[in-house]
């Protein structure tokens, strides 16, 4: 092989294999002197790839970890396995990666060849993620698309479906995706509102990048993810002047608990196998808190405020009652 670049790559593609190389065996598979072998490893080594060698009659090259993570060199089948666990690790993710997730499967979708963009996309088409709540299942390709906009400060449109199915067309400054866990969120400055907005992505429709470059706004809250949480609690039953202390032990792994608890109430930490606490500060109405906490499933303990404790109370008197005299007026 006498392109030099093209013979960096594929020497690149066999190193990033966690085994390590006799250079005799690189030589044969790159169809080169192992003196060319030598200098080619030096080469990497010049663009920050760390190759180790180890001495003796055969010797042998391995890529170990280094300061920075190196850019991957990927053949087709890997590219694929890739993308697709990448999709749904956006579509239906978890806690924590799932930003990264449309980051990175934004990356990797601009530069896939049609003939392996059309294969991700087969098998994408051939599974159904079993999924649990109430959260509604979206098409990476509209995150890629949100993310791509947002990263690169690109004007976007879209059609939006309100709550109450109005239809709309929305010119959007997109500033950040926001996973709640069981749903995506996109916050962005509205430009025909003149204000910043949340829009549920499952309501999205044909977004695309118009191209049109815009200089980045600064959040209200300072923080996307604030933004949302203010948002959907302002939507859960009004917000409060003043937060409370929220504090709840629940009889369940925490687990089971995150999956079935709304997002802006926090995420449980456990306490043992089968117990959890949750501790956050809300602003929320306490009926709507009350209604969220009982939705979960199992069975849990209100510690503060107690107010919620009072309100709770009540609410299991009149329930209890509803169900002690049935028929009744």
């Amino acid at each position: 092989m006498t392109d030099t670049p093209a013979r960096l790559l594929q020497l690149l593609s066999l190193l990033q294999t966690p085994r390590e190389w006799p250079g005799s065996e690189l030589s044969a598979r790159l169809d080169v002197s192992r003196r060319t072998v030598r200098r080619d490893i030096d080469r990497l080594r010049d663009l920050g790839y760390p190759v180790q060698a180890t001495m003796g009659a055969e010797g042998g090259y391995r890529l170990v970890a280094g300061k920075a993570l190196p850019p991957l060199v990927l053949d087709d089948e890997e590219a694929v396995a890739i993308a697709v666990g990448l999709r749904a690790g956006a579509g239906h993710a978890v806690e924590g990666i799932e930003e990264a997730s449309v980051r990175a499967l934004a990356k990797l979708e601009q530069v896939l060849p049609s003939r392996l963009r059309h294969q991700v996309s087969v098998l994408q088409a051939a599974t159904i993620p079993l999924t649990s709540g109430d959260g509604a299942s979206i098409d990476p390709q509209t995150l890629t698309v949100m993310a791509g906009a947002a990263t690169g400060h690109e004007r976007l449109r879209f059609g939006y479906r309100s709550g109450d199915g109005t239809e709309t067309k929305r010119l959007v400054e997109p500033h950040r995706l926001v996973s709640t866990g069981r749903r995506w969120y996109l916050v962005a400055y509205d430009i025909d509102r003149e204000d910043w907005r949340t829009f549920r992505v499952d309501r999205v429709s044909e977004p695309f990048a118009t191209g049109a470059r815009f200089v980045p706004r600064g959040v209200p809250t300072g923080n996307a993810a604030d933004f949302i949480r203010r948002s959907l609690t302002a939507l859960g039953g009004g917000r409060r002047e003043e937060p409370y202390r929220l504090v709840v032990t629940f009889e369940a792994p925490a687990e089971f608990v995150t999956a079935r608890l709304h997002g802006t109430l926090g995420t449980p930490v456990a306490t043992g196998d089968n117990s959890c606490l949750l501790e956050t500060d809300l602003e929320s109405s306490v009926e709507w808190t009350a209604f969220r906490l009982a939705m979960v499933g199992c069975e849990f303990g209100v510690r503060e405020p107690q107010e919620l404790v009072a309100y709770m109370e009540s609410l299991g008197a009149r329930i209890g009652r509803a169900v002690a005299t049935p028929g009744s007026a």
